[in-house]
């Protein structure tokens, strides 16, 4: 008998709505709070998406520097200034809980890049029968 509960479900429209609520704050609290952590000074933020759980209770944040840069560092620091971010949200949103952050490198320009790469390649544009865009 499958589990009603399976991990390949889609997310409610409460997690959308809630994940969208809380990647907002996050964005206002980073532009007016200067993070003291070294490894984010001078580092533009862009935080793409934010997975919630289905509780509420846990919120996972994708992030990428703007411009380019080591992504790996610049989620450790932000992972490192999860709680003082979280205190903040807390302050800003009006839900019953405020979730606990954890930060991953978004990885999906990186792919969107590789793919348009790809698909510019002469013989591949020679196959779908166009030519390659530049």
């Amino acid at each position: 008998m499958p589990n009603k509960r399976s991990k390949n479900k889609p997310p409610s429209q409460r997690q959308l709505r809630a994940g969208e609520l809380v990647r907002h704050a996050l964005v206002d609290i980073m532009a007016r709070e200067e993070l003291r952590d070294n490894d984010l000074k001078g580092v533009s933020v862009t935080i793409s998406e934010v997975r919630c759980a289905p509780d509420l209770r846990h919120a996972q944040v994708y992030c990428s520097p703007l411009g380019g840069g080591d992504a790996t560092k610049m989620v450790a620091a932000l992972n490192r200034c999860a709680k003082f971010l979280n205190s903040r949200l807390g302050r800003e949103m009006t839900m019953k809980f405020t979730p606990k952050l954890r930060f991953t490198a978004d990885e999906s320009f990186e792919t969107a890049s590789a793919l348009d790469e790809l698909l510019n390649r002469p013989e591949v544009a020679r196959d779908l029968g166009g030519t390659p865009q530049e």
